[in-house]
């Protein structure tokens, strides 16, 4: 389904020089297993929501991203965007606006209609970032500082406390 999204992600890595890494892999469905097939560690996964805002005449989606060893709190993105609820988007959504399927989702935009926000704890804790390329199979392994040069995203504490 995402070689095209790959394909997109590695040109625009190459495009600004970022430092970063593949790696194949066997399909893992937790970020605890992907991490160890990785040789990451649980905090550096880049785990990517796709969510849904609504209310006060805001209807937007946003790809959220957070440490993969944390849980967000999507109200806490509502607010911030001034809207009164958020929900996580259906598979279709998701499909459709990122073209991968849950668990492949990296953490890039590449839909106009997808607002990106990240937690600013993503940068705090490791030099590296690890997520899925798009597919289930392939990951990348990205310096932190180069993620949030490339994407410049809009950060929203979202994490729970």
């Amino acid at each position: 389904m995402s070689e095209q999204t790959f394909q997109q992600l590695t040109a625009l890595l190459d495009s600004h020089q970022a430092r970063y890494r593949i790696v194949e892999h066997s399909s893992a469905g937790k970020s605890e297993e992907v991490a160890k097939i990785r040789g990451t560690e649980i905090g550096q996964g880049a785990k990517a929501l796709v969510c849904k805002v609504k209310g006060n005449g805001i209807k937007q989606a946003v790809l959220a991203i957070l440490p993969a060893d944390y849980q967000a709190d999507l109200s806490k993105i509502a607010e911030h965007l001034g809207g009164l609820r958020a929900s996580l988007a259906s598979p279709a959504e998701v499909a459709e606006l990122t073209d991968c399927v849950f668990g492949a989702i990296p953490p890039f935009s590449f839909h106009s209609d997808l607002l990106l926000v990240a937690e600013p704890s993503l940068f705090e804790r490791y030099d590296e970032l690890a997520f899925n390329a798009g597919t289930l199979e392939c990951s990348i392994i990205l310096n932190a500082t180069d993620y949030q040069r490339i994407v410049n995203p809009t950060l929203v504490k979202f994490a729970k406390d």
